[in-house]
Formats: structure tokens, sequence, C-alpha cells
């Protein structure tokens, strides 16, 4: 998998800039997510995805608008979810 196709995967909203108390709720749930399913991976995976992780947190650190935060939430939890099938499921 390329480092760009890593990032698209796991892009999403920082806390700082959401909107609504939901908001930062669901985005803090989704960080949490995301690190915690990276310990389902093997080694090499699991660092290469969590770093990415961070990274596209950081990358989206001024996004405002909440329905593109609710497209990336989205979009992350159906990408980890393709991530955890392609390592998992052998």
């Amino acid at each position: 998998m390329s480092l760009t196709l890593a990032k698209i995967l796991f892009n999403f909203t920082p806390l700082r800039v959401c909107s609504t108390k939901y908001q930062r709720n669901e985005v803090t749930t989704l960080y949490k997510h995301l690190l915690k399913q990276c310990q389902k991976l093997p080694k090499g995976p699991k660092e290469h995805y969590q770093f990415m992780i961070k990274q596209s947190f950081k990358q989206h650190i001024n996004e405002s608008d909440p329905e593109r935060v609710r497209q990336i939430v989205k979009r992350s939890y159906e990408d980890c979810e393709w991530i955890l099938k392609k390592y998992l499921t052998k």
C-alpha cells in the first residue's frame, strides 16, 4: 500500500476545530478506535498505520466544515474495517 493511500484512508479532523460537543466526542472516539484497532495488525503494518493516523490527525488541524468532518469520520471507519480484513483474513 502506498503512503498516499494510507493518508487517504485515515484522514479525520482534530478536536479543537469541531463545532459541537458531539463532534468532538465523535472524533475522540474515532482516534481511540483507530489506534486500538492497530494493535490487531502485524508489527510492520501496525507501526505504519499508527504513524499515519497521527499524521493525518495533524494534517486536518484546520478542518471546520461539519459535513466534511462527518464524511471523514465515516470513511475512516470504513477504511479501518477494510485494512483489518486485508491483514487478518488469510
